[in-house]
């Protein structure tokens, strides 16, 4: 059999001897890569790898509400030392702190704390201004409330430098008042009375320092005396003999009646004495 020899223009049929896998181009989508490839590709990856790694430590960010002192900004993390000491601090603080009372025996035990004694009749209030003493009735009362003792004489202190000033002014008005419907009664009416006062104002004056004045105004008992006074003014000693029975003559009643004991404190023991004086030297006026 003769062969045939092909012509140069004639096309060769592709048949697997003649497929060459070596050189065959491999395209994007191609499966499996060969060794050389993988070996360029992992080389690459791990480049990129590296170089973000570096990249996310250059780049780290203090956290969102965490305070400057708890950030260490050149290491790029927080100071967990730093952050655990101020935990135990404020963990120490919390734990000496008063708790919330929740129930009667809690408030009890922080009143305790607070300096209430154990009774009511623990409190020991100061009442050495001798214008009241302490009262049972009233410590009660503070007690069930809470106070300390230190807050209950508080009270009484307050009371003491408002309270009884007032009571004494409407006290002293109430007093005045009585005084002078006894007096209006003792000279006989209102309009002899206004005659009466009005010239033992003028008396006194004439007669007497203003402080006197002022304090034997202020009762029924010393307007009496002042009007007993200006009856016998330039009399000189009383008929009955000057007092003797009280061991007083008239400038030792006046020198008396000039202690504030009398005229503003009126001492019951000072206040009878003048009274004593003035009967015996100028007699009782009716």
């Amino acid at each position: 059999m003769s062969s045939k020899t092909l012509k140069p223009t004639e096309k060769k049929n592709d048949s697997i001897e003649d497929i060459d896998l070596l050189r065959a181009p491999v395209s994007d989508d191609q499966g499996d890569l060969s060794p050389r490839d993988a070996a360029d590709t992992g080389s690459d990856s791990g480049s990129e790898e590296g170089t973000d790694t570096s990249a996310e430590s250059d780049s780290a960010e203090k956290p969102l509400n965490l305070p400057e002192k708890f950030w260490d900004a050149k290491a790029g993390q927080v100071r967990l030392d730093a952050l655990i000491k101020s935990y135990l601090h404020l963990e120490q603080k919390l734990s000496q702190s008063l708790p919330m009372p929740q129930g009667p025996e809690d408030k009890q035990r922080i009143y305790r704390l607070l300096g209430q004694p154990e009774t009511a009749d623990g409190y020991q209030i100061d009442c050495s201004h001798g214008l009241f003493d302490s009262d049972s009735e009233l410590n009660q009362k503070l007690f069930a409330l809470g106070f300390s003792a230190e807050q209950a004489q508080a009270v009484y202190d307050a009371a003491a430098e408002k309270l009884v000033p007032l009571i004494l002014d409407v006290a002293g008005e109430f007093q005045a008042d009585r005084e002078l419907d006894r007096l209006v009664g003792h000279f006989g009416g209102v309009d002899k009375w206004r005659e009466v006062s009005r010239q033992l104002l003028a008396f006194g004056r004439k007669s007497m320092p203003a402080d006197v004045l002022k304090g034997l105004s202020s009762s029924y008992e010393g307007v009496l005396a002042l009007y007993r006074m200006m009856t016998a003014d330039g009399a000189g000693l009383s008929p009955n003999g000057g007092g003797a029975a009280a061991g007083l003559d008239e400038a030792g009643i006046k020198a008396l009646m000039r202690d504030p004991k009398y005229w503003r404190d009126r001492d019951p023991s000072i206040v009878a004495k003048v009274a004593a004086a003035f009967e015996d030297m100028y007699g009782d006026v009716k």
